[in-house]
């Protein structure tokens, strides 16, 4: 049960950044450390991606474990109290996000999806991101 007043929680939930979160801070600290020059939260693309590499149409996606359901994560569990509302709001975010992908593989873009819990293994989230961008 959740022990905090609707009010409390409202208030809480309404400080949840969705630019200029942490992970997506320290990807972007990365990709500069390595060279590379980006736009950030494209309106024009679909999904309006983290991070935009346009003369090689490229993108990164860095999204949370809770809000984007990543399989198999232990940050991306339903909360138990009010489920229903929180697992229908995160389906449909991983809906969006699905659509977003294909729309921009579509138009000829190449992504990747960096996840929160990535972030912590830093030497191989930047070799990954190395290998993407070269």
């Amino acid at each position: 049960m959740d022990n905090l007043t609707v009010e409390h929680r409202s208030w809480l939930m309404s400080r949840v950044r969705s630019k200029d979160t942490k992970p997506e801070l320290i990807v972007r600290r990365m990709v500069y450390t390595l060279g590379f020059r980006y736009r950030i939260h494209c309106r024009d693309l679909p999904g309006k991606p983290d991070l935009v590499f346009r003369s090689k149409h490229k993108a990164i996606f860095v999204h949370g474990c809770f809000w984007h359901m990543h399989e198999n994560c232990a940050k991306a569990r339903v909360p138990r109290s009010n489920s229903e509302f929180w697992l229908e709001k995160m389906q449909k975010n991983v809906q969006r996000d699905k659509i977003a992908k294909q729309e921009l593989q579509r138009l000829g873009w190449t992504f990747i999806e960096v996840w929160q819990c990535e972030i912590g293994d830093r030497e191989n989230l930047l070799k990954r991101l190395s290998t993407f961008l070269h």
